[in-house]
């Protein structure tokens, strides 16, 4: 599968569980590590958390498991690995806290 079409497949899976403002970078030509970054966000930690499970549990049964999760616990700023795809999912106040895409104004947005 296409890197592109992954993180698709990522941005409609967020969006079975109502994520919220969801946006897709094309961050490949700037970083090494991935070639997309999704950011979304939830109304509560347990949002997130809830997301970041039906997300996991999903791309598992499209035979792709995440090379690592970190957030979990708190379920305020979670990041998903997928190798080329690197999904960062925020509880909203933490969200404009950190202001993600501000850091990455100059990587292309993904229209959705």
């Amino acid at each position: 599968m296409r890197a592109l079409d992954k993180a698709k497949l990522c941005l409609k899976i967020i969006g079975e569980r109502k994520a919220i403002d969801p946006v897709l970078f094309e961050v490949g030509k700037l970083v090494s590590i991935t070639d997309y970054f999704l950011i979304a966000s939830g109304n509560s930690s347990r949002q997130v958390q809830a997301i970041a499970r039906h997300l996991q549990k999903r791309m598992r049964e499209q035979g792709f498991r995440p090379d690592g999760i970190e957030g979990e616990q708190e379920g305020h700023w979670m990041l998903m690995d997928y190798g080329d795809v690197v999904i960062h999912l925020f509880y909203q106040p933490i969200r404009e806290f950190y202001d993600l895409e501000g850091l990455w104004i100059e990587a292309p947005r993904v229209k959705l």
